[in-house]
């Protein structure tokens, strides 16, 4: 049955993530989501397991002819990835595309900002890293983002997802040490498919959720 929104989504998510914890399996967890969306559900789950939250700041990059087609992902200054099936088809090359990764990172600079303000971000080094998102249908972002966290030394990368593309889910496997994904729809192209309420996450929704979070936990 699809979620009513991302918040249930959450909360169905952390009471699965409690279970596992209950098995002393996870050690020393950091909750990162990927915002907009990956924010409410995040937020759930940090609760459901005490366990602190903070942001990943990360964006699909696309171009200005096409712009409701993702054919890559970039996280705060590492190389973009590009899906190269996406850019073959659309005969583009990475250097044509180097403004639009330039003015998509200073976006994501700026978001950053927004959702932290001065504090850091957290270190992973050492610790149980929970990737959040609110699905997995492309994989571009997630993967991107669990490349970016690896380098940064977790003992123990998870990417957690409430709903995800079964194929996608598969080929994301080996990206992570685990995978936890509640419903797999066969045929899932659009994460709000599987949501009742799927409206959009401002920014200032996001950083109201983290000074909420932050000040309660």
């Amino acid at each position: 049955m699809p979620f009513r929104d991302r918040t249930h989504a959450g909360q169905e998510l952390g009471l699965r993530l409690v279970e596992w914890a209950h098995s002393g399996d996870l050690i020393n967890v950091l909750v990162l989501a990927l915002p907009p969306g990956g924010v409410p559900v995040a937020c759930e789950i940090g609760r459901a397991l005490h366990a602190p939250l903070d942001v990943l700041v990360a964006g699909e990059v696309s171009t200005p002819i096409r712009p409701q087609t993702p054919i890559g992902a970039v996280v705060a200054d590492d190389p973009p990835l590009y899906d190269r099936q996406s850019l073959a088809m659309m005969h583009l090359s990475e250097d044509r595309l180097g403004d639009v990764v330039v003015s998509r990172r200073n976006e994501l600079h700026r978001l950053e900002y927004l959702y932290r303000g001065r504090r850091p971000p957290p270190s992973v080094d050492g610790r149980t890293v929970l990737l959040v998102d609110d699905a997995l249908t492309t994989g571009l972002t997630a993967t991107a983002a669990l490349r970016f966290l690896r380098r940064h030394g977790p003992s123990r990368l998870i990417l957690a997802v409430p709903v995800g593309s079964p194929r996608t889910v598969a080929a994301m496997r080996s990206e992570c040490d685990d995978l936890i994904c509640l419903e797999q729809p066969p045929g899932l192209h659009v994460a709000g498919e599987w949501y009742e309420d799927y409206a959009r996450v401002s920014d200032e929704q996001v950083a109201d959720s983290l000074r909420v979070f932050h000040a309660t936990a």
